[in-house]
């Protein structure tokens, strides 16, 4: 028997795990009643602590993500990660590797796993993702986890669902640390230095040090260094309580600001992906898109005529 969506919703509420991979099916394939799932879910969104954790490739981030997340199962908790995979050029798919490297994880009752595709947005995080997060939120996950594709600057966007964003580094970085200090820098509410075992710690962390001194914050919070060996569970208290500390300070200052800049961030999103349909379900416009794509390919027309043409 087909159930509707209130029924469904109500499941969701319950925080049964079929109904929320469905729920989160949903919105990533941006169905018809998808928005009226979100209206419902939002209110009952704002009690899970939301970490985001990024940083470059082969920095351990999954590692420390399983981890992190046992962790927090030990001290009775519900946890829901969102592992942000990279997006299929063909497919549109995830690849689904950060769901293979913690498939011991998924195996948990209270603990909840999702690989969703980037869809291609440049800042690491597609739009669904964020409604997937609002749906562990209100299905009762005490903690959730995003853990993004390590492209470097690129990561800022993980700020837009987290309450706590974790960047994570290796020693041995060396000119990596001064590429990435633009973005990651900026975003960063705690780092870790993990595979702390490596050689080149103290240097690793000296330049870190250097790089947050220079770094000023609106909220003058200054954000800890943890260091980790993710593979040996050595450093994950220190970081959980760093985490916590930093989601503490919030509450004291002006966190408001920074819940206004993602609403209008997300917002914009909707806003932007809405006007798009509404041009791409024109009568039509399918057809002209195929047509204008062909004269692009055989450069008898260029891009930027091609969609005045369209917004016709």
């Amino acid at each position: 028997m087909k159930m509707n969506l209130s029924e469904l919703i109500e499941k969701l509420f319950a925080g049964e795990p079929r109904a929320v991979a469905r729920r989160i099916s949903k919105v990533e394939n941006a169905s018809a009643d998808s928005a009226e799932l979100m209206k419902a879910v939002f209110p009952r969104t704002g009690n899970a602590l939301i970490i985001g954790i990024t940083g470059a490739p082969g920095a351990g981030k999954s590692s420390l993500v399983d981890k992190l997340a046992l962790f927090y199962k030990n001290k009775g908790e519900k946890i829901g990660i969102i592992a942000v995979d990279p997006t299929s050029p063909f497919t549109g798919g995830a690849i689904l590797g950060d769901r293979i490297r913690m498939s011991a994880l998924g195996v948990d009752k209270n603990i909840f796993i999702r690989s969703m595709a980037t869809r291609g947005n440049l800042g690491g995080l597609s739009r669904a993702t964020v409604d997937a997060v609002a749906i562990l939120d209100a299905a009762g996950f005490d903690k959730i986890i995003v853990e993004t594709v390590g492209v470097g600057q690129d990561e800022v966007e993980i700020v837009k669902t987290a309450d706590v964003s974790v960047v994570v580094l290796v020693p041995g970085m060396g000119d990596d640390i001064q590429a990435i200090k633009a973005g990651i820098m900026e975003i960063g509410d705690v780092f870790v230095i993990n595979k702390a075992d490596r050689e080149g710690i103290l240097r690793t962390e000296k330049e870190l040090e250097a790089l947050l001194t220079l770094a000023m914050r609106p909220d003058f919070w200054h954000p800890p260094i943890v260091k980790t060996i993710a593979t040996e569970s050595k450093g994950i208290e220190d970081l959980s309580k760093a985490i916590e500390s930093y989601y503490e300070f919030q509450k004291t200052g002006e966190n408001l600001e920074r819940r206004k800049a993602i609403a209008k961030w997300r917002l914009l999103e909707l806003l932007q992906e809405k006007l798009l349909a509404d041009v791409l379900n024109r009568n039509g416009t399918s057809e002209k898109l195929d047509k204008l794509a062909q004269e692009i390919a055989e450069k008898k027309t260029n891009p930027y005529s091609a969609v005045e043409e369209i917004l016709k």
